[in-house]
């Protein structure tokens, strides 16, 4: 979902470090609290793999370019369940930047509309989770149900970042909102395919029972809350 380059202005892209500055520090209250459940050498553990797998994720996995943005699949949802909410918002800004850094330099101007749009909506996933997902259940017991509705809020949230993003910055003129809608018709097929990447993960995570009780993962992937 790399905002294209242009699309908002010198003269409006202040709004997007006040947005991401917003994001990081709530991502930074979140890796407290995890220091203080999970301690910090889990957090550093886990915060190195999601930045490792977010970095193949943007670079190596095909994307393509559609309309306002690209399409990716990020696969938040995933890193959510499995490592934490704390880690994947570590990974998805640290996977981004190192990816802008070293092989899209052009992207470095939007890297903060790009951190807004993976981690406001990552925020909601995470909320929406404790809401749907029953405190007696472990996260490798989720349902497909329960696993598309976090998924759908995850894309449809990031979607709608986009969608900002391209409105604050272009308007509303019939180009810009033709171009809105075919990326996020797009986008919006990634959530047939998210739910099922989740559910084999935690699949495949059930039946590797030895990492219950690794630093490695979210503990709430094997335990009740």
């Amino acid at each position: 979902m790399h905002i294209e380059p242009g699309l908002v202005d010198t003269t409006k892209i202040f709004l997007s470090y006040a947005t991401a500055t917003t994001a990081a520090l709530y991502a930074t209250k979140l890796a407290v609290d995890a220091v203080k459940q999970d301690g910090t050498l889990a957090l550093i553990a886990r915060a190195f793999l999601c930045i490792g797998l977010v970095f193949c994720f943007f670079e190596v996995a095909p994307h393509h370019p559609v309309g306002v943005s690209e399409v990716h699949l990020i696969l938040g949802t995933t890193l959510m369940l499995i490592f934490g909410v704390a880690p994947a918002a570590i990974g998805l800004m640290g996977g981004l930047l190192i990816q802008s850094v070293f092989f899209a330099q052009q992207d470095l101007p939007q890297y903060g509309m790009n951190v807004t749009t993976l981690l406001v909506p990552l925020f909601a996933a995470s909320a929406l989770a404790r809401r749907i997902v029953p405190a007696n259940v472990a996260y490798v017991d989720l349902t497909y149900s329960q696993a598309f509705k976090l998924s759908a809020a995850y894309q449809g949230g990031i979607v709608a970042w986009v969608a900002f993003w391209a409105i604050y910055g272009r308007g509303v003129g019939m180009e810009n909102m033709s171009q809105i809608a075919t990326f996020g018709a797009a986008y919006m097929t990634v959530v047939l395919l998210e739910p099922l990447v989740d559910l084999g993960v935690l699949a495949a995570a059930k039946a590797m029972r030895r990492l219950q009780g690794s630093p490695l993962v979210n503990q709430r992937v094997y335990t009740a809350a």
